[in-house]
């Protein structure tokens, strides 16, 4: 496929590094499911750790996508766009949360993903580079998201159990 030649390491290295960061949520939240946990700190952990698996996800799903031997860039294309599109209604469904990483940065990643599909058949190559920088975003955005999973854990609730 003319354009996306090129890029393989580039989503290998993307892909594979957000299924580990979903493997690593799961290790997480797995050490601490055995903690006490009230209904509060349950949504609390559900608004934290939900997007970011979602985001990581995507990810590795586009990462999967684009690195297909494909013929050609329309079909990779729709179906990153449909990713894009899936990605901005979940973030409106999620905008009960912390705006900026939950609401403005994904919206704009899926946002640009799915625009960025529409211009392909024409403008392949800068495309692909919005396609590899909205991977990028959320990937930062999950990494933010499961740091802050992480660190309300050990400091907010190791201190209200203490």
């Amino acid at each position: 496929m003319t354009g996306i030649e090129g890029w393989e390491n580039f989503y290998v290295i993307v892909g594979s590094s957000a299924g580990a960061l979903i493997g690593l949520q799961f290790v997480v939240i797995t050490l601490i499911a055995s903690r006490p946990i009230g209904q509060v700190e349950a949504q609390a952990g559900s608004a934290f750790t939900t997007p970011s698996v979602v985001h990581f996800g995507l990810v590795l799903l586009l990462s999967a996508i684009v690195s297909a031997p494909w013929d050609e860039v329309t079909v990779v294309a729709v179906l990153w766009g449909l990713l894009g599109l899936g990605g901005v209604a979940y973030v409106v469904i999620a905008a009960r949360q912390d705006w900026l990483f939950h609401v403005v940065l994904p919206f704009t990643a899926y946002a640009v993903l799915a625009i960025s599909a529409s211009a392909a058949p024409y403008y392949a190559r800068p495309s692909l580079f919005l396609v590899g920088a909205a991977a990028l975003l959320l990937l930062l955005i999950g990494i933010h998201n499961a740091w802050d999973a992480v660190t309300y854990q050990v400091f907010v609730r190791s201190r209200k159990d203490g």
